[in-house]
């Protein structure tokens, strides 16, 4: 099991909750979580999974959810 953190821009914590949401949508993404505070998501992959791969299909999910989101990964 891998953890990584990446750096994220969201504006509001709703958003942040929505984008949460649909990381953990993502297959190849055990748990993701966000906090809104430090702006950081936190993603738990599954074992085997091609992490940049995976990255890829978060950070669009995620960056659907609101225009001035970011994931930087």
């Amino acid at each position: 099991m891998m953890k990584k953190r990446y750096k994220i821009d969201v504006d509001c914590a709703n958003c942040a909750a929505r984008m949460e949401a649909a990381a953990q949508q993502v297959n190849g993404v055990r748990d993701a979580s966000i906090n809104f505070m430090t702006q950081k998501l936190t993603i738990e992959f599954e074992e085997g999974a091609d992490i940049s791969s995976v990255m890829k299909v978060v950070k669009t999910e995620c960056e659907k959810v609101d225009d001035d989101s970011k994931v930087y990964c």
